[in-house]
């Protein structure tokens, strides 16, 4: 468990400002210590927040005031200016501003009334917009690799957008490259909160020192929607679907409260002494949580994995796209199942049976049995032409945990010669190969691509998995319905 060491200007800075994990708003040098404390969890998450007494559901355990969350507006008002510069440029976009007030923020070093938490913010992020070529290929997936050349692209038009604002506010030349501009957007895309009056939202000190936790259950299964009479429209149907998706992604963790003028944090669960409080950001699949924080779920309730599907089978149904895909435990999503039995119906029979499709009814036992074994059919192609299998997924990441307890580049350029293939790929696109350079210990630089690499294989493998589970799947209903 971390101690004040590491944290303690922040916390007596927190305590100053007014952030307090305390109802009672006594005086204290720290800003924690009556419900949380800092801690660190190697194997969820890294360095959190844990409870430092019975914590009970429902129940406020962090309070930050509006006037120490950084945003657009309160970073303007506090630097005429940069609010000046800010008008001169009125297209650019909530993130835009925000991403480019940080860094302005982070240029006026000691000065700045925020320095005490903003050196205490990460050096460096694995969001997919740093991946590089060879983390970028390792997902191995088109459309997991399509995600991450976009986010790299949009970061390069946001910070080619923000050029002439930061020439007009004359921000010192190492914050203006897109070095620097890929950390502030990358800090800002993972640490912000949500707040009624930015889209950008907000950085709140202390706060955003909370672990992800996905909201289990609030990753809309259309399968319960079974019980809905064979006679209702397809628009009764889907509007009732995003009424009670709706109401399931209202979350409760926290917010900001006006009556408080302060963003205020609740136990989203009950939680014993030393266990860590977790927040839940919202629904996020893995592919989206590498985008936008960083990291992944080994069980995500709300991932969702898709494979290539015909032309035909879209055009068969009302069902949009994105709602065609296989859960992580490998059942097709409600949708998906709607789609492909309507898919393997008669285009002459289609209307008269189309009630019971969207109902989530089956067909028949031939239509059912077709359609698993197209489901099937597909899973198995699309693994048998992934590059990797499983097994080898495993056993690399194995091996990348191992070098990444190495200290020496001679010691990792070694051991993964002798693991090869791919390991062989990531040592010729970081250049460990002259025997000069590898005597020096590992880069920054170096450990930051083993772990974007490590990331991606780990995508990649629940990937496979999820396809291999859904096969199963199809398995077990075709033994069920032939018997």
């Amino acid at each position: 468990m971390e101690t004040e060491g590491s944290f303690g200007s922040l916390l007596r800075w927190a305590a100053d400002h007014g952030i307090s994990d305390s109802i009672d708003q006594h005086t204290s040098r720290s800003c924690l210590g009556r419900s949380l404390c800092v801690s660190f969890f190697p194997d969820s998450g890294g360095r959190g927040l844990a409870a430092v007494r019975q914590l009970n559901k429902g129940e406020l355990i962090l309070r930050a005031p509006k006037s120490v969350l950084l945003t657009t507006q309160s970073l303007s008002l506090e630097d005429e200016k940069l609010a000046m510069a800010l008008k001169i440029f009125p297209s650019l976009s909530s993130t835009q501003k925000l991403t480019f007030c940080l860094l302005n923020e982070i240029s006026k070093g000691a000065s700045s009334r925020w320095f005490p938490y903003l050196k205490h913010l990460p050096q460096s992020y694995d969001i997919l917009a740093t991946f590089g070529e060879f983390e970028k290929q390792a997902l191995q997936v088109d459309y997991a690799i399509w995600a991450t050349e976009k986010a790299a692209l949009k970061s390069r038009m946001d910070w080619r957008g923000v050029k002439g604002l930061m020439q007009e506010s004359n921000i010192k030349n190492q914050l203006q490259t897109f070095k620097a501009w890929l950390w502030a957007s990358a800090t800002i895309s993972s640490r912000t909160l949500y707040v009624p009056w930015d889209e950008a939202g907000c950085l709140c000190p202390v706060g955003d020192l909370f672990n992800y936790a996905a909201p289990e259950g609030e990753s809309f299964n259309a399968m319960d929607v079974l019980s809905f009479p064979s006679h209702a429209s397809l628009n009764d149907e889907l509007e009732s679907l995003e009424e009670q998706r709706d109401s399931q992604w209202d979350l409760t963790d926290g917010g900001f409260e006006e009556n408080a003028s302060a963003y205020c944090f609740y136990a989203r669960e009950s939680y014993k002494k030393g266990e860590q409080v977790l927040l839940s950001y919202g629904t996020y699949t893995n592919i989206e949580l590498l985008e936008y924080y960083g990291f992944l779920l080994q069980e995500n309730p709300n991932d969702k994995v898709f494979i290539p599907i015909e032309h035909d089978i879209y055009v068969s149904s009302s069902w949009p796209k994105e709602s065609l895909y296989i859960h992580q435990n490998g059942n097709p999503s409600f949708a998906l199942l709607s789609a492909l039995r309507l898919w393997a119906t008669h285009p002459n029979k289609r209307r008269g049976v189309g009630h019971l499709a969207y109902a989530g009814s089956q067909l028949s036992v031939k239509n059912e049995t077709l359609v698993m074994q197209w489901l099937s059919k597909n899973c198995h192609t699309v693994l048998n032409n992934l590059p990797t299998s499983i097994e080898e997924d495993d056993q690399l990441l194995c091996n990348i945990a191992k070098v990444q307890d190495l200290q020496v580049q001679r010691e990792l350029r070694k051991m993964l010669l002798t693991y090869g293939g791919e390991c062989c790929a990531f040592l010729e696109t970081n250049g460990v190969v002259n025997r000069d350079e590898a005597e020096s210990h590992l880069s920054e630089k170096l450990k930051r691509s083993l772990e974007r690499w490590k990331l991606a294989v780990q995508w990649r493998l629940l990937y496979k998995k999820a396809l291999v589970d859904c096969i199963g799947y199809c398995t077990r209903t075709i033994c069920s319905l032939s018997s």
